[in-house]
């Protein structure tokens, strides 16, 4: 009687750290990620600041999470920073991961792009970050938001379908990059929308994108972001 007592102690306890979000708060982050995404086009592909931009976004969404945990210990889980599915959705990612994989190898081959070098190594290790947070931006705070807006009803597949268009947008004027994060779009929304899990997501999206530069759009990003400011 008094572990039972005790756990519907605890569970109460959880529930009051909930607090509802408002629409106003959901438009809200929308409204940031799309000024991020304008961001980039001005200081990633205008002033060529790549490096600059990525680092700023990081400690400045950074920031952002910071307070909403503060004010809510329980956003974290519900946006998709979670561990305790992390398994069950990385196997659920396998078979479009390998798929996707394939697909690069057959494509490069075609084109005549595969261009791999030593320099996917640390892109292997620094660019999952970068995809977690690309990943928490247009998955979590878009697809998230709109498909739990109070007044604005949105069926799943719109959801799923503007989210992927905005994050193949963001990606313009790559005519690969748009068409392979649209792809990337449709599959993590869904997945995303079934169960929540940015670490996941944000790991394959890194390993995917690295390889993916290397493979099929014949870049070093690599060279791009990192080794001009240091010649």
């Amino acid at each position: 009687m008094k572990s039972t007592l005790t756990k519907y102690l605890v569970e109460f306890s959880s529930l009051k750290l909930t607090r509802p979000i408002s629409d106003k708060v959901r438009w809200l982050e929308i409204i940031g990620v799309v000024l991020t995404a304008l961001g980039k086009f001005i200081v990633m592909d205008f002033l060529n600041w790549r490096l600059p931009f990525v680092i700023v976004a990081i400690l400045s969404w950074s920031i952002y999470v910071c307070y909403r945990y503060k004010k809510d210990q329980l956003v974290l889980k519900d946006w998709g920073f979670r561990l305790d599915n992390f398994k069950a959705v990385f196997k659920m990612m396998m078979p479009f991961t390998a798929l996707s994989v394939f697909s690069f190898f057959i494509i490069g081959y075609v084109q005549g792009t595969i261009n791999l070098s030593w320099h996917i190594l640390p892109l292997l290790i620094t660019y999952p970050i970068w995809g977690t947070i690309q990943q928490f931006l247009t998955i979590g705070l878009i697809a998230g938001n709109l498909n739990t807006l109070r007044h604005v009803k949105l069926s799943k597949i719109s959801v799923i379908l503007i989210t992927a268009v905005l994050f193949s947008l963001v990606h313009y004027p790559i005519n690969w990059l748009m068409i392979g994060t649209f792809v990337l779009g449709l599959v993590y929304g869904y997945i995303y929308l079934k169960s929540k899990n940015l670490y996941v997501l944000g790991l394959l999206h890194g390993w995917l994108g690295a390889l993916f530069y290397y493979t099929v759009v014949n870049q070093d990003p690599f060279a791009d972001v990192f080794l001009k400011w240091f010649n």
